[in-house]
């Protein structure tokens, strides 16, 4: 049986939203490769400790902010690689070209470096995704009225966006998203339509949102540029893995109005259930924008909601 190897990695983040990038230098495998500053878990150590010593010794930093993301596995023909990945945004220090051969700042619209090490690329898509995904309610409040909700947001910076409006009708739910992806579209935020492959390819969607039967039914990834699904416990969560998708939501992290009286998950557990994954996961269920640290101190991409999005 193959050792993996077990490794800390950091997306280093501006307040601009740019990562830093470090290229492997001469004698290290890989020679000239782009890659997350990090490198391996020594034997007694946790993840975390091991990201704070390698940030020290490769680059001269001290982290202090810092919050768990996702695990990305990969066979390279010199080992088996499990990369725990962490979202660095605080650190004391000057930042020092110690191990790498060159450093470099870049958005994840513009990776003009290569060549990259091949575990990074899904990690490079991950870092396109906000942190906020805020999912539609027209059948509750009227078409018109989220419509205007819509824009607003839209123009308050919102960049995801689900539409889910099973109440509506076929020719409703089709006028309604197609104007909400027009909307979204205009303003450079992408959308999902939920459950509905066709319809999302009809209005020019640029993905789909699984509900979970439907995730675990399917045996292959639609063929869409924007994939996720609903997950509520670690199975569907394993799905949408296999399945490569994009990104997976899951809750509901506490009590919802839609559902009174289901006791949520809670941060506990969602950080259990978030442990390895590797795709990132944004938590839903009676949150509201406040609750964004305490979701990605559990290990979540970001935080999901429907009243929330459109107060």
């Amino acid at each position: 049986m193959t050792r993996i190897v077990e490794a800390a990695a950091a997306v280093i983040l501006r307040p601009d939203g740019s990562f830093l990038l470090g290229r492997r230098p001469e004698g290290k495998p890989y020679a000239g490769y782009w890659e997350f500053p990090g490198g391996k878990i020594e034997p007694g150590e946790t993840a975390a400790q091991a990201l704070v010593r390698e940030l020290h010794e490769e680059l001269g930093i001290e982290a202090d902010r810092y919050t768990p993301w996702i695990t990305r596995e990969f066979v390279y023909p010199h080992a088996h690689v499990r990369l725990h990945f962490f979202r660095v945004v605080g650190w004391r220090g000057e930042i020092r070209d110690i191990h790498h051969d060159a450093l470099a700042w870049k958005t994840a619209d513009k990776v003009d470096v290569e060549p990259m090490l091949p575990a990074n690329v899904a990690v490079l898509r991950g870092l396109t995704l906000p942190d906020f995904y805020a999912i539609t309610h027209a059948g509750e409040i009227g078409a018109e009225a989220q419509l205007e909700k819509l824009e607003r947001a839209l123009a308050g910076g919102l960049r995801l966006l689900q539409v889910r409006e099973a109440a509506l009708s076929v020719a409703q739910r089709e006028a309604f998203a197609r104007e909400a992806t027009r909307l979204a579209h205009a303003h450079g935020a992408r959308v999902l339509v939920n459950g509905d492959i066709a319809l999302a390819r009809h209005v020019g969607a640029d993905g789909v949102h699984l509900p979970c039967a439907q995730l675990m039914q399917l045996a292959e990834r639609p063929d869409l540029p924007l994939v996720a699904a609903s997950c509520h416990n670690a199975p569907e969560l394993a799905r949408a893995a296999a399945l490569e998708l994009d990104f997976a939501v899951l809750g509901p992290v506490k009590e919802t109005l839609s559902h009174p009286g289901v006791a949520g998950l809670g941060w506990a557990r969602v950080a259990h259930l978030l442990e390895n994954i590797s795709l990132p996961v944004f938590a839903l269920g009676g949150l509201q924008r406040g609750d964004l640290a305490s979701a990605q101190q559990a290990g979540a991409h970001g935080i999901a909601a429907i009243r929330a999005a459109w107060a």
